[in-house]
């Protein structure tokens, strides 16, 4: 059984807006508070504070008289909330994220309701304390004989409302194709693959940044706390609604008829962390967004039953021949077309990359063997643990 999310639209009736955003309210409040006790104690005392003592905290803010505002919605999303904070730390602690954020209003917000906290009666969601349906559009079915485990109500800054129903389900693997591809991540090309093609960079973020700049400064001209600028802000948020629509639709698109048309699909580990710290590049390498292509074709390979493999990052997969196997010393970005000083092989850099990287994926996947050349010692830094935020 794998666990799959269905996400949709939907258009929620004033009453149900109000509950919503109460609910949402109230999860943010206990987070904050949560977080603003964690980090005092850590401070102030050096004690660590964890999730079992912020729940007992929350069982005693309920009895509070400024807080009784906190027994009128559903229980259960603010408990999550402080479920969440503790994930955010146990990442934090790992060195997989950054010290927790507080969250702020004009951000939107998420509530999320267990099996406890809702309802699911002939196709339509009853979630707690609310007597109708939420008014989804549902735009697919989700697959019969399954209901949704955990649902989450999300509020984006743009004013979107969307739904998410996570259900488990069976997935059929695709049959057994005779492809094996490797792929490049790129700039000019969003990929370059090991047969020839290229996929051009849509550049989402360029295309609409003229819009969004126009909206950001209409956006500071307004007066703060005005209801002007509260307009003006929905704007800007729907821009960059707008972006993030266009490139996630072009990246769902391009990464299943990848996962579709091949059996093996080989891919560099980037650690993109560091090369955005290029300011030259930054813009450019967060639109193309190598992360998340990275991301979908990892669990859409695990999901349809393909092999998906990453290389060594230092592994010299550009500065490499494809054919006689020499290693130049220098390979500037600037060069996009080289030619090997010994066996005289002209080279597409992209087209030179895919198929290298090709060569490395399958030597790791039927092997086990290691594709960093011996004359790279690479040392990795020891992971540096930030400090939390005052």
């Amino acid at each position: 059984m794998t666990q799959k999310a269905f996400k949709y639209r939907f258009y929620p009736t004033q009453s149900q807006e109000n509950l919503l955003r109460r609910t949402m309210g109230c999860a943010r409040l206990v987070y904050n508070k949560a977080l603003a006790l964690r980090t005092e104690a850590w401070y102030e005392r050096q004690e660590r504070v964890g999730y079992t003592e912020t729940s007992a905290m929350l069982t005693e803010w309920k009895k509070q008289e400024d807080l009784q505002f906190l027994n009128e919605v559903s229980c259960v999303p603010v408990q999550q909330g402080l479920r969440h904070l503790q994930t955010a730390f146990t990442n934090f602690f790992a060195g997989r994220a950054k010290y927790p954020n507080f969250k702020k209003k004009h951000n939107g917000g998420n509530a999320e309701f267990t099996k406890s906290a809702f309802k699911w009666k002939n196709g339509q969601v009853y979630l707690a304390k609310c007597t109708e349906p939420l008014p989804i559009r549902w735009s697919r079915e989700i697959p019969k004989n399954t209901e949704p485990s955990t649902i989450t109500v999300k509020l984006a800054p743009s004013g979107r409302w969307t739904v998410s129903l996570l259900v488990d389900i069976e997935i059929e693997a695709l049959p057994e194709s005779p492809n094996q591809i490797g792929l490049d991540l790129g700039i000019t090309s969003l990929i370059a693959m090991s047969n020839g093609e290229k996929v051009a960079n849509p550049k989402g973020f360029k295309a609409k940044r003229h819009k969004l700049r126009q909206a950001q400064k209409a956006l500071s001209r307004k007066k703060k706390g005005s209801n002007n600028r509260h307009k003006a802000r929905l704007k800007v948020a729907r821009v960059h609604a707008e972006i993030s629509d266009a490139r996630k639709d072009f990246l769902h698109k391009l990464t299943t008829q990848l996962v579709r048309e091949n059996q093996t699909i080989a891919v560099e580990d980037l650690a993109v962390k560091n090369m955005v710290k290029n300011h030259k590049l930054a813009l450019a390498i967060s639109d193309a967004s190598w992360g998340e292509l990275v991301r979908q074709l990892e669990y859409k390979c695990g999901w349809y039953g393909r092999t998906f493999v990453k290389i060594d990052r230092w592994f010299p997969s550009s500065k490499r021949c494809g054919l006689c196997g020499h290693v130049v010393e220098k390979l500037p970005l600037n060069v996009r077309e080289w030619k090997c000083p010994k066996c005289g092989t002209n080279h597409d850099r992209d087209i030179n990359a895919a198929r290298n990287i090709l060569a490395a994926g399958l030597a790791v996947s039927v092997c086990g063997a290691t594709v960093r050349p011996e004359q790279s010692k690479s040392v990795k830094a020891s992971a540096r643990k930030q400090k939390p935020k005052l």
